[in-house]
């Protein structure tokens, strides 16, 4: 049997960008994909802390070390610069895999720089 579990989480990052025009997805900080256990293209679901709205879109790497979190395409009009938003993935696993795995969880600043882990 295989259930669905929270595998990576960027808890309370702040929204930089966010572009109408461009094709689609997030722009995320490869320092903040790598640190979360996000890969390029990767399914994720965003969650707005300012205004509740939920949905999903892909991953695309961002700039190294710039803080980017930027919300593209249709996707731009579910938040506002300066939003905190909460990101998350989640992975399929057998049962007894669950029963161990431990997500990636970061923390980070205003400014979208790792300030904790769990």
């Amino acid at each position: 049997m295989n259930i669905e579990l929270l595998k990576s989480k960027i808890h309370r990052a702040t929204v930089t960008e966010a572009n109408l025009d461009y094709i689609g997805s997030i722009a995320i900080d490869q320092d903040l994909m790598e640190a979360s256990n996000l890969i390029e293209n990767e399914r994720v679901n965003i969650y707005n802390i300012n205004n509740g709205e939920r949905f999903d879109t892909y991953v695309i790497k961002g700039k190294r070390g710039s803080g980017i979190i930027s919300l593209n395409g249709a996707a731009a009009r579910k938040v506002a610069v300066g939003d905190k938003v909460i990101i998350v993935s989640y992975a399929s696993m057998d049962f007894e895999e669950a029963k161990s795995f431990r997500p990636f969880i970061i923390f980070p600043d205003e400014n979208n720089k790792i300030r904790g882990r769990h």
